[in-house]
């Protein structure tokens, strides 16, 4: 124990360098996480988590499953599963099943389980998870209702895949003790009620607490922490394994109930989430032995295949029947269902439990299960592209617009990119703002873009540019430090600020590299005041006759190019260092003054 402080310490910075190769390299973080911890415990040995923690790990392990099961819950909104469709609601439910049922006698007949040990497992490899699916639909670039479908079944499957995990686990936990199926039974319905009972009960009284504001604001995120795990404990004291689906019950209770606000609750939880989940799977993966390794022969290896080759392909094409989607969509469908972060902590929990409780095979639950998350996430990440470029379910270069804030300049340039053809997204955290973009009929993201949540439910298909129209200098800088990598660096722009303030810029120089929105001059200050003194957002397009100098000149000043729209939809946008020269046959949108003419581009008769 003298060296605990450092082994964590060196815990934390194992998986800072993790997560950072991850986003170099545009790959599920759990990917690097798990490799890390293999190579620090089972090859190397320099990681041994048992030694470190001792007696606390069993209880460290199983706060972090509840604590993530809590969070993918939250999500759960039934409200917007509706929304996505029949396909969607037919996967995260019969394509569950379906891949659970041929899991399970694909583990009874290949690894010898027991019929148990086999549903167990078959219930936790439904699970797949946005925080690997995300990452490869944002490289992947596939058809737009196609990556709809993936994101929408990997946020939903999350939650709803760990409740029937949890539900056949305590099945099978109850009945390990050999009584008879009526007692059993029986303790599988005190184990719902009591895990049914205490979520609803505590996701309403809670969902009333933070409806009313009967605490303040700066505790809504830590008390609900905190009466999270007190239901989950008090659960397992009332009935031993009931607090997992307490906690799951509570969450999916307070993302359905009206008024309640859990955005910040979610994005409280983001920074717990990387600390802790980043920790867990090092763990984790330290935690697997060379013995555990040996067991993975070929039975293990035909039972992937039969996961990936045959439960998905089936459970795809039976839910897809009567979709119209053409067969290279639904290949490409059937091809990716990589495994994450709940199924992997959660065998871990539930292996910890059932060994303990002297169950035969419950060795086999984390290395399978471990080979088949590994497995799907490299072979998916790498080939899910190619893939999709053979199958021609690809889209087009992307020339949708992000803007970052929904203010009045934001709004008028959206509306006429909208009027023009082009997809745009406002994303801000002011709702006032939001509720007239969406007045409007402008597609919005109310939250911080940055965040999880942002990286989760922002709809990015389509998305090509980031434009940072926020009053913030911040939020616009760290904008475009971050869509730069998503986006890519001719794509994402920084907007100017005023020469008095400029060396109170944050990051210094690490935006220099990137074009100025609109102008050397245009600041935000800049744009806010024109249009407040009436200046307005245009649309006009190029005639045959045309050039700029005229037009500048008509105009007096008054007058300021933003973006052309070329005949195949293709953007140029204006920048400090190149300006902007329209071509015969374009769509030219500027900002012209209150006080300016209303000169026609075609009026401009000047020969190309």
């Amino acid at each position: 124990m003298e060296h605990a402080g450092f082994d964590l310490a060196m815990i934390g910075l194992m998986a800072l360098i993790c997560q950072w190769i991850a986003w170099q390299l545009k790959l599920p973080a759990i990917l690097m996480l798990l490799v890390a911890g293999i190579t620090a415990g089972p090859i190397t040995g320099l990681l041994d988590p048992d030694a470190l923690f001792g007696e606390l790990l069993f209880p460290l392990v199983s706060l972090a499953v509840a604590v993530i099961l809590f969070e993918g819950s939250l999500t759960l909104n039934f409200r917007e599963l509706g929304g996505h469709g029949r396909t969607v609601r037919r996967l995260v439910t019969w394509g569950a099943l379906i891949t659970g049922v041929i899991a399970t006698i694909a583990a009874r007949l290949l690894l010898d389980l027991s019929w148990e040990m086999a549903s167990v497992l078959g219930a936790l490899l439904v699970v797949t998870g946005p925080t690997v699916i995300l990452p490869m639909l944002q490289t992947l670039r596939a058809r737009e209702h196609l990556t709809q479908i993936l994101r929408w079944e990997g946020i939903l499957i999350d939650p709803m895949g760990a409740i029937g995990a949890v539900l056949v686990y305590e099945f099978v936990a109850l009945g390990s003790g050999g009584a008879a199926a009526t007692h059993t039974l029986a303790l599988f319905g005190q184990t719902a009620l009591i895990g049914f009972g205490l979520g609803i009960a505590g996701g309403y009284s809670w969902g009333l607490m933070l409806r009313h504001h009967w605490l303040p604001h700066q505790l809504h995120s830590f008390g609900t922490l905190m009466l999270m795990l007190t239901l989950f404990t008090v659960s397992n004291q009332l009935f031993h394994e009931s607090g997992l689906l307490t906690v799951t019950v509570m969450g999916v209770w307070m993302a359905n109930m009206r008024g309640v606000p859990t955005r910040p609750i979610i994005e409280f939880k983001e920074t717990l989430s990387v600390l802790l989940i980043s920790g867990l799977f090092l763990l984790l993966a330290a935690r697997l032995t060379v013995e555990q390794l040996a067991l993975l022969g070929w039975p293990a290896w035909v039972f992937l295949i039969m996961l990936v080759g045959v439960a998905r392909p089936l459970a795809v094409w039976l839910c897809t029947l009567g979709s119209g989607l053409e067969w290279r969509e639904k290949a490409l469908l059937a091809f990716i269902s990589p495994r994450g972060i709940v199924a992997a902590a959660v065998a871990s929990l539930f292996a910890l439990r059932l060994e303990d409780a002297g169950m035969p095979g419950a060795e086999m639950l984390v290395p399978v299960t471990f080979l088949v998350i590994i497995s799907t996430v490299v072979s998916q990440s790498l080939l899910s592209r190619p893939l999709a470029h053979w199958l021609g379910v690809q889209r087009p270069s992307p020339n949708g617009v992000l803007i970052i804030g929904a203010n009045a300049v934001a709004r008028q340039l959206a509306c006429t990119l909208r009027d023009a053809g082009v997809s745009v997204v406002l994303a801000d955290s002011s709702w006032d703002a939001i509720q007239l973009a969406r007045n409007e009929g402008l597609t919005t993201y109310y939250g911080d873009p940055l965040s999880e949540h942002a990286a989760q439910h922002l709809e990015l298909s389509g998305i090509g540019y980031l434009l940072p129209l926020s009053p913030y200098r911040e939020l616009n800088d760290l904008a475009a430090l971050h869509f730069e990598h998503l986006l890519g660096r001719d794509r994402v722009f920084r907007l100017a600020v005023d020469e008095g303030r400029r060396g109170n810029r944050p990051q210094g120089q690490a935006l220099d590299h990137l074009p100025l929105l609109f102008g050397r001059d245009v600041t935000y200050a800049k744009l806010s005041r024109l249009v407040a003194e009436g200046g307005e957002v245009r649309l006009e397009r190029c005639g045959e006759k045309f050039r700029m100098e005229p037009l500048r000149q008509a105009h007096a000043g008054r007058w300021l190019p933003m973006l052309c729209i070329g005949p195949s939809g293709r953007l140029r946008i204006a920048t400090g260092e190149t300006g902007l020269s329209p071509k015969r046959g374009d769509t030219l949108i500027s900002l012209v003054h209150a006080d300016s003419p209303k000169h026609s581009l075609q009026t401009v008769a000047s020969p190309i």
